[in-house]
C-alpha cells in the first residue's frame, strides 16, 4: 500500500479512551507502540485536546497506522491540511498514466474474461423444478437436469409442453428481407412527399442510410429531434438528433431542461420499434436536415405526420407489396430452417396459425417463394396453418370489436355472412382477439378465477408494441424475434468490443477514486485536470465501443453507458421469450420448460459465462 493511500486510511481510524489508557503510561505522548497498530507508513501520535475533548493525531516520517474504527477522527483534516488529497490526487495520475502504458496487455488478460453466451441462457428442464432449491421433483440436482438452448433467452418460465397452439406475425417473422426493402420503401415515401404533399424537389437527392438507425428510436413530434432513450427513460447523452446533426449534452438540457423524459413529454414520443421503422426514422432525419440547410421555416409535428402519411401509404397502397413479388429474389431472404420448425410442430400436434397485417396476396405471394424448394403433403404453404388471418390491423385488433370476414382469394372480395368458425380452406380478414378467442376456444389464464388454467397460445412477432403487448395483456406467451440480437452478441464477444470495455472498466475504477477524493479550492486545478483528461478517456472508450454497432445511435440493447436501453425495457416487459431466429427453437425437446437464470435480474443474454 502507497504512504499516500495509508495516509488516507489515517482518516477512518478512531482512538477510543480505553485504547489510550491501555498504552503504557510513559508511552502517552509519545509514537504509539507497534502492538496497538497495524500497519507502519507514519509515526502516529495521541495528544489531549483539553478544549475540544478529544485526542488528535500527530505524524512523523516513520512509525505505524493505527487499527482502523468506527469513525473519524475530525481533528485529522486540520492537521493534514488538505495535501494528503492532492497527493491522493498525484497518486491516482500516475495509476493513470500506468493503466495507458498498460493497454497493450489487455488482450492477453482477455482471455481470461467472460464472455456473453451466444447459445442463449435458457435453461431447458424436463420436469419441473423447485424454485427455491434449484431442484427437479425427483430430488436431481439443478445441473442434473439442464441442457443449454441455442440461441433462446427467457424473461419468464415457460413450459413448453403446455403450449398448444403457436401464432405468427409474417413480415420479419416468418420472413426476412434485405436492405433493399428498406431504399425502396424511403424511395416511395420520399417520391411521394414530393408529388403529393409538394415537399421541394429537392428532397429526392437524399438516400436511405442503413449506417443511420437503431431499433427502438422514438421521434420527438414537438421539437424534431430523433432520439435513444435507456432503460430508465432518460435521453442518451450521444443519442439525440436534430435532422442528422447529433445534440451536445448541453444542447440537450437547454431544449429539454433534464436528460429524463417525463411524463408529460412521453406523451409527445412516437417509438420506433420494428425494423419497417429504419426508413421512417432515416427520412424524417433527412426531411428535417433539408429544412434546416435551406434555412425554410417549419413545424416538426407536421414534419413527423406527412412522412408518416407517405410511409402508410406506400404499404397500404400495395406499391411496395408490388414491387417485392416482382423481383422476390432481390427482396426476400430464403431459409429452409424456417419450414423445418413449422413442419415440426405439426408433427408433434401443434396448431398453427397466422395473424399478420399484410394483404393475403402479399403474403401468399412471398410464403410461395421462400417455400418453393420445400415439399409439401398438400398443395399449398397453407397446409402448414389452422388458421390464416391477414390485414388484421394490430394493434387494433387486440381491443376492438371488429368482425371476421371471409376473404375469396380468387375475386379479391369479402363475404357477408358471419364468420363462427374458421376453416383450414379459407382465409380471414380483420377481426379481433375477442371473436378469435370466443371461435377457436383458445385461451391464457381464466381472468377473474383464483385458479388459472395452463397458458396454451404463444405468439411470435417483431413489433413489441404492435405485435406483443396485446396478447401479453391477454395471458398468451410471447416471443420476440429480433434478428439484430446475434450481431450484437458477436459484437460484444469480440476482442476490439472486449478491448474498448477493459479500458472502460478501468477509466470508471479511477474515476471513482477521483470523485471521493475532496481537494481544497485552491489547490483543485491538478484535480480538474485529472478529472476532464478521465472524462475524455471515458468518451473516447465509449464512442469506440457504440462505433463497433452503429457510428450514429449504438447498440440496440444497449446505452453507450452500459445501461440496457428502452427498447431492452420493452423487451423485458412484453417478450417472456426473445430469439434472434425461429429455428432456434429446433433444438430444444417438445416437453421442455424454459427457465431464466436465477442470476439474472434484467436483460439475460448479457449474462457473463466462463
Amino acid at each position: 500500500m502507497a504512504a499516500t493511500a495509508r495516509i488516507r486510511l489515517l482518516a477512518s481510524c478512531y482512538i477510543s479512551p480505553a485504547l489510550y489508557r491501555a498504552a503504557p503510561r510513559h508511552m502517552r505522548g509519545q509514537s504509539v507502540p507497534h502492538w496497538v497498530l497495524a500497519f507502519k507508513p507514519f509515526d502516529v501520535m495521541l495528544q489531549w485536546e483539553p478544549g475540544s475533548g478529544a485526542y488528535s493525531l500527530l505524524l512523523r516520517d516513520s512509525g505505524s497506522l493505527l487499527v482502523p474504527g468506527p469513525r473519524s477522527m475530525c481533528t485529522l483534516s486540520t492537521t493534514l491540511g488538505s495535501g494528503a488529497d492532492e497527493d491522493e490526487i498525484e497518486r491516482i495520475r500516475r495509476e493513470f498514466e500506468d493503466a495507458k502504458r498498460n493497454y497493450l496487455s489487455i488482450p492477453a488478460a482477455m482471455k481470461d474474461m467472460p464472455k456473453m453466451d451466444p447459445q442463449g441462457l435458457a435453461v431447458c428442464s424436463s420436469r419441473p423444478l423447485c424454485p427455491c432449491l434449484g431442484m427437479s421433483g425427483d430430488g436431481l440436482t439443478f445441473a442434473g437436469l439442464a441442457s443449454w438452448v441455442s440461441g433462446i433467452y427467457v424473461n419468464k418460465n415457460v413450459k413448453l409442453d403446455d403450449l398448444q397452439v403457436y401464432g405468427f406475425d409474417y413480415d420479419y417473422t416468418l420472413s426476412h428481407y434485405s436492405d433493399h426493402l428498406q431504399c425502396l420503401i424511403y424511395d416511395l415515401a420520399k417520391k411521394h412527399l414530393v408529388d403529393e404533399f409538394k415537399y421541394p424537389e429537392s428532397c429526392l437527392q437524399y438516400e436511405y442510410d442503413r449506417r443511420f438507425p437503431v431499433r427502438g428510436l422514438y421521434y420527438d413530434k414537438l421539437k424534431g429531434c430523433l432520439v435513444k432513450l435507456d432503460f430508465f427513460g432518460s435521453i442518451e447523452p450521444d443519442g439525440c438528433f436534430f435532422g442528422r446533426r447529433k445534440l451536445s449534452p448541453t444542447e440537450i438540457k437547454e431544449l429539454y431542461g433534464t436528460r429524463h423524459i417525463g411524463r408529460d413529454q412521453v406523451r409527445q414520443l412516437v417509438g420506433l420499434m420494428d425494423v419497417f421503422c429504419f426508413s421512417e426514422a432515416c427520412l424524417i432525419a433527412d426531411i428535417v436536415q433539408h429544412f434546416v440547410d435551406a434555412k425554410l421555416e417549419f413545424d416538426a409535428p407536421y414534419i413527423y405526420e406527412d412522412v408518416n402519411k407517405a410511409i402508410q401509404h406506400v404499404h397500404r397502397s400495395g406499391l411496395v407489396h408490388r414491387k417485392v413479388l416482382a423481383e422476390p429474389q432481390k427482396f426476400l431472404i430464403k431459409n429452409s430452417q424456417v419450414f423445418r420448425f413449422l413442419k415440426t410442430l405439426r408433427e408433434k400436434g401443434k396448431k398453427l396459425f397466422l395473424l399478420t397485417n399484410s394483404p393475403f396476396y402479399f403474403v401468399d405471394g412471398g410464403m410461395s417463394y421462400l417455400l418453393e424448394d420445400q415439399h409439401f403433403d398438400g398443395n399449398s404453404w397453407r397446409e402448414l396453418f389452422d388458421v390464416v388471418i391477414a390485414q388484421a390491423n394490430k394493434p387494433t385488433f387486440y381491443n376492438s370489436d371488429h368482425p371476421f370476414r371471409v376473404y375469396d382469394t380468387e375475386k379479391d372480395t369479402l363475404a357477408f355472412t358471419a364468420v363462427d368458425k374458421f376453416l383450414p380452406s379459407e382465409v380471414y380478414y380483420h377481426g379481433c382477439l375477442k371473436s378469435f378467442l370466443q371461435i377457436t376456444k383458445w385461451r391464457g389464464p381464466e381472468v377473474g378465477s383464483l385458479k388459472f388454467e395452463p397458458q396454451k397460445v404463444i405468439y411470435f412477432g417483431d413489433h413489441l408494441l404492435s405485435d406483443l403487448r396485446g396478447p401479453s395483456k391477454a395471458g398468451w406467451r410471447t416471443a420476440a424475434v429480433i434478428r439484430e440480437l446475434e450481431d450484437e452478441i458477436g459484437i460484444q464477444n469480440g476482442d476490439s468490443y472486449r478491448f474498448q470495455q477493459a479500458k472502460l472498466s478501468i477509466i470508471h475504477d479511477l474515476l471513482g477514486k477521483v470523485h471521493a477524493t475532496v481537494v481544497s479550492t485552491e489547490k483543485g486545478q491538478v484535480y480538474r485536470a485529472l478529472l476532464d483528461e478521465l472524462n475524455a478517456e471515458r468518451h473516447q472508450c465509449r464512442s469506440g465501443m457504440r462505433n463497433l454497432f452503429n457510428s450514429s445511435f449504438g447498440a440496440t440493447f444497449l446505452t453507450d453507458t452500459g445501461k440496457e436501453s428502452s427498447f431492452a425495457y420493452h423487451i423485458h416487459q412484453y417478450a417472456d421469450i426473445y430469439t434472434s431466429k425461429l429455428e432456434n427453437f429446433l433444438s430444444h425437446a417438445p416437453e421442455s420448460w424454459l427457465h431464466p437464470p436465477h442470476d439474472i435480474k434484467i436483460m439475460p443474454h448479457n449474462a457473463k459465462v466462463a
